[in-house]
């Protein structure tokens, strides 16, 4: 008995031994070098030589680099066909799971695999050794399948909140926030310090920092999983194993998407969607498309390949099964934007979406190729060209809200209107999207109308440029007409005044400067010391119209003394209450920038004070001596000076009644 179990196993050795040459042998060379090298350990493995590859006869599958045996049925056929029938059948009655147990135990079940592929592979194969190994193989593929479904799902990497945002900082974002109003909303008061522009990531950005990759499974699984893959693909399996693998990472990539925020919402509800809600989820749009599409799937891509190495096809489609619903998803979402009632605050969202989408489009190029590449790409361009027209007509609609919208109330003092202010803070965001504006705007057609220096000096520049002169000339011409709704003139000047000066300050103080121009800050500086002049004028020339020395004794006279008294006493008495009055009044007005009220006060005092102190100089003599002369003589130059300091302060009207100092 011990002599033939030693027989036995020089058996399986010698068998063991012609296994390793059938598999590994790649050429004639090859494999008379395994046989020099195994006859070293025992002279018996020196007749081998019936092993050696013919000539013209392929040792490997073109496609896998397995034997190729279906030239000639090895000589032991059927034993092979026997040890790995047994070895699978094994495993069928055995609710294990291969990679669970020892590595020389899948080592084996692949083994048998392989036989059984190759046995069917013949083209001598006897019928009913056929039947049998189709039986057998049909068996391992589901056992494989099994497997490898199992291997998926424990081995993929969780990709939690955490890790994808992680992803997401990497990733060139930008989220230029927009005012919250709407030009509905123009009337009401806007906080100066408002901050309009949010910017999470520095525009431009790099994606992702260095050659830094994410494991969508733990690395060193992916070696069995293409080794099992390599074995269904080679057996005809390949569709079967394309459904396993596309179901479980389309369901991670769908997990992905929730992960990111962004679920499944049909047209309807974007449509019906609250706009503070859907601001957001248009911002994590923006972060689910690129993070998707230049990390995620770009890592799905590169797992795909590591995989299903073996067949190019499949390699392709599993890929294209996993992703496509997955970015179709993202796509239809953009879609729903792209035909959203169209309102102002949504402009620049949408242009954040509009450039989010063109980035990564490429990327799309590259990911997906023949019919999805179609599919896909030409979806996603088509709802850029779509975003691209709401853009448009977002900007059309905004201009014909701000050069119609309505004032239902002059505001009080003068002040920057509300649409002033909401207009200039809106439009400073115009700067970081000129380039896709100067595409989208680059139409001489999309607004009409403006001035003649305007059209004169629009033809140098840029399309974003124009259309921004054509905006503010809007502008212009409603704050003109807001100014008359004030009855004093005097008011309408500080109105035109402090809301084209806000105007100037917000172009000269940002990019804006480049798209409009210094000839465009020139003009309308001039507009605002014009302003000025009509203010003085509407203001003060009938007060000043009281220093005047008509009837009293032209310019040289020398009989002053001979100037009616109660004359005189008219005059100053018309003086002060005209004075008192515009004190009253005007204090309450309010000019906030203090350089421009620096400059009218001392207009104001430039034109008056000098008046009143020749006045008082050749008249007030006449007044000292008598009775009650401080009735008509109630402020000196120095007085009336520092009360002309106190106007446009926006005084509440009944704490600046005009009091003498003591």
């Amino acid at each position: 008995m011990a002599t033939a179990t030693k027989v036995d196993g020089q058996d399986k050795v010698i068998a063991t031994a012609q296994q390793i040459v059938r598999s590994l042998a790649t050429s004639k060379n090859a494999a008379e070098d395994m046989i020099r090298i195994l006859s070293g350990f025992d002279n018996r493995l020196s007749s081998m030589n019936d092993l050696l590859p013919t000539a013209g006869t392929g040792c490997s599958s073109p496609t896998t680099g397995r034997v190729d045996a279906r030239k000639e049925v090895p000589a032991a056929g059927e034993y092979h066909l026997e040890e790995a029938e047994e070895v699978i059948q094994r495993w069928e009655s055995s609710d294990s799971l291969l990679w669970e147990a020892s590595a020389e135990e899948a080592v084996e079940y692949l083994d048998a695999v392989d036989e059984l592929v190759s046995l069917l592979e013949s083209e001598s194969l006897p019928e009913e050794f056929r039947a049998r190994a189709e039986i057998a193989v049909q068996i391992a593929m589901a056992r494989l399948e099994d497997e490898f479904r199992h291997l998926m799902i424990r081995n993929t990497v969780p990709l939690d909140a955490d890790s994808l945002h992680s992803s997401i900082r990497r990733v060139s974002l930008s989220f230029n926030s927009v005012p919250g109003d709407s030009v509905e909303d123009f009337e009401e008061s806007v906080d100066e310090d408002q901050n309009y522009e949010t910017n999470l990531e520095p525009r431009g950005s790099s994606f992702i920092s260095g050659d830094r990759r994410i494991d969508l499974v733990l690395p060193e699984v992916v070696s069995d999983l293409k080794e099992i893959a390599d074995r269904m693909i080679w057996a005809g399996y390949g569709k079967e194993l394309c459904q396993v693998y596309s179901s479980i990472r389309r369901d991670i990539l769908d997990e992905c998407l929730s992960i990111l925020g962004l679920e499944r919402m049909s047209i309807e509800e974007v449509q019906r969607i609250e706009w503070r809600a859907l601001d957001e989820k248009m911002k994590k749009w923006i972060q689910a498309m690129k993070v998707m599409v230049r990390i995620l799937l770009t890592e799905e891509k590169r797992l795909s390949e590591l995989i299903f190495s073996i067949s190019d096809d499949i390699k392709e489609e599993c890929f294209t099964g996993a992703a496509k619903p997955c970015i179709l998803q993202i796509l239809n979402f953009g879609d729903a934007i792209s035909i959203c009632q169209r309102s102002s605050e949504k402009l620049f969202r949408i242009l954040d979406m509009y450039e989010a989408l063109g980035n990564v489009i490429p990327e799309l190029h590259s990911l997906f190729s023949a019919e999805a590449k179609n599919l896909i790409c030409g979806e996603a361009e088509g709802i850029r060209k779509r975003l691209g027209d709401s853009v448009r007509g977002t900007f059309m609609e905004f201009a014909k809200d701000v050069q119609k919208d309505v004032s239902r109330r002059p505001l009080p003092g003068g002040e920057i209107h509300p649409l002033t202010r909401y207009v200039m803070n809106y439009v400073k965001l115009f700067v970081d999207y000129s380039s896709s504006l100067d595409v989208l705007l680059d139409d001489e057609n999309v607004l009409g109308g403006g001035n003649g220096d305007d059209t004169q000096i629009s033809g140098s520049m840029t399309p974003v440029g124009r259309s921004l002169l054509m905006l503010m000339s809007y502008l212009e011409s409603n704050l003109d007409e807001k100014s008359k709704h004030y009855e004093d003139g005097g008011l309408q000047c500080i109105f035109l005044m402090n809301n084209i000066l806000y105007m100037v300050q917000k172009v000269r103080d940002s990019e804006l400067l480049g798209l409009l121009g210094d000839n465009w800050v020139r003009r309308h500086r001039a507009q605002v010391k014009q302003y000025a002049n009509s203010y003085l004028r509407a203001s003060w020339t009938k007060i000043l119209s009281y220093l005047k020395d008509d009837g009293l004794g032209g310019s040289g006279s020398t009989s002053l003394s001979g100037a009616p008294k109660r004359t005189i006493k008219e005059k100053f008495k018309s003086f002060n209450l005209a004075f008192e009055e515009i004190y009253r009044i005007q204090t309450t007005w309010k000019v906030p920038d203090s350089e421009l009220r620096d400059d009218l006060c001392i207009s104001i005092s430039e034109r008056v004070i000098p008046a009143y102190r020749a006045f008082l100089g050749r008249f007030g003599v006449q007044l000292e001596a008598g009775r009650q002369a401080e009735k008509y003589i109630k402020y000196t130059a120095e007085e009336l000076e520092q009360f002309i300091s106190e106007f446009f302060k926006g005084l509440p009207g009944p704490s600046n009644l005009l009091r003498k100092k003591a």
